[in-house]
């Protein structure tokens, strides 16, 4: 016989009887658990097993044993109740609100992501989505809230509240570093290079030296720059500040002090987006935060 029955239809208490039970193999520790007598889970798996006609149980003289009826049913009932009680804890704190953040890879892994803990017990109704880009950014399209990104903060139809200066410097190997006495050393090293190619001769010009031929690899992330240089791969010119844990961990060094600023970090938002309740309190977290550093 073939039973039509509804999901709708089936008693809950009877389906986290079941769950209990079937997960402890015990209808007393399942009783237990849900704080209810042995008996009323007894009862409540039997009416179960009424409803879908069929075992679930083998009752033994020292606990009980699936059937295979009741081997298909457990996990997927463990399953949904473990999903329902995640979804369930949402709520504890209120309803969070999603704020999607765009943000240059430099900036994540440099500064953001060692404070987003801070931010998040701080702010738990916010549910945070972090996108890495390499500063490339639509907003509209890749459906961000918020983007930080590096530039002159000049973006056309957004918001862009300024963050902090990036001044840019040559970093490398310990070993490279110390073969370096002078900018002009640089000439016979690899300079790796960003997409902006007016970076070095501006870092040259502001060190008082010649410009050499550039000839390093191109990368669209000072991220990844900052790995190739770490590697021995050659000279790259990065944001200092986002690399300060490397460097004071000895895995990159500066060979020279001359910096240049050729742009900054900024937090941008399309002017035709409200800025919502939960965009506001990231905004306002980053600005307090880099206030305190300052």
């Amino acid at each position: 016989m073939v039973l039509a029955i509804e999901p709708s239809q089936m008693p809950l208490n009877a389906l986290r009887a079941f769950e209990a039970s079937a997960r402890l193999l015990s209808f007393t520790r399942a009783g237990l658990e849900l704080r209810v007598t042995q008996t009323a889970i007894s009862h409540q798996v039997k009416g179960l097993e009424a409803m879908l006609g069929t075992t679930l149980f083998r009752r033994l003289p020292r606990g009980l044993a699936l059937t295979d009826e009741g081997l298909a049913l457990a996990p997927a009932l463990t399953d949904a109740f473990t999903r329902l009680g995640a979804a369930l804890k949402r709520f504890e704190r209120g309803v969070q609100e999603v704020v999607t953040l765009g943000c240059v890879g430099t900036f994540a892994t440099g500064w953001l992501i060692p404070r987003l803990p801070a931010f998040q017990a701080l702010h738990p109704q916010v549910d945070l989505r972090v996108m890495t880009n390499n500063n490339r950014v639509d907003l509209a399209g890749d459906g961000l809230d918020l983007a930080l990104r590096f530039g002159d903060g000049s973006w056309h139809g957004t918001e862009a509240v300024h963050l902090m200066a990036a001044a840019l410097a040559p970093v490398c190997v310990p070993a490279l570093a110390a073969r370096l006495r002078h900018p002009c050393d640089l000439a016979g090293e690899t300079l790796l290079r960003s997409y902006r190619a007016e970076e070095w001769p501006l870092w040259f010009a502001v060190a008082g030296t010649a410009c050499p031929p550039i000839r390093g690899p191109v990368f669209d992330s000072s991220v990844i720059m900052a790995e190739a240089a770490r590697t021995g791969a050659g000279v790259a010119l990065v944001p200092v500040a986002m690399f300060a844990r490397e460097i004071a961990e000895g895995r990159l060094a500066r060979p020279f002090t001359a910096e240049i600023v050729a742009g900054s970090y900024w937090l941008t938002w399309l002017k035709s987006k409200p800025a919502s309740a939960g965009m506001s309190l990231v905004r306002d977290w980053l600005l307090r935060e880099l206030a305190s550093e300052r």
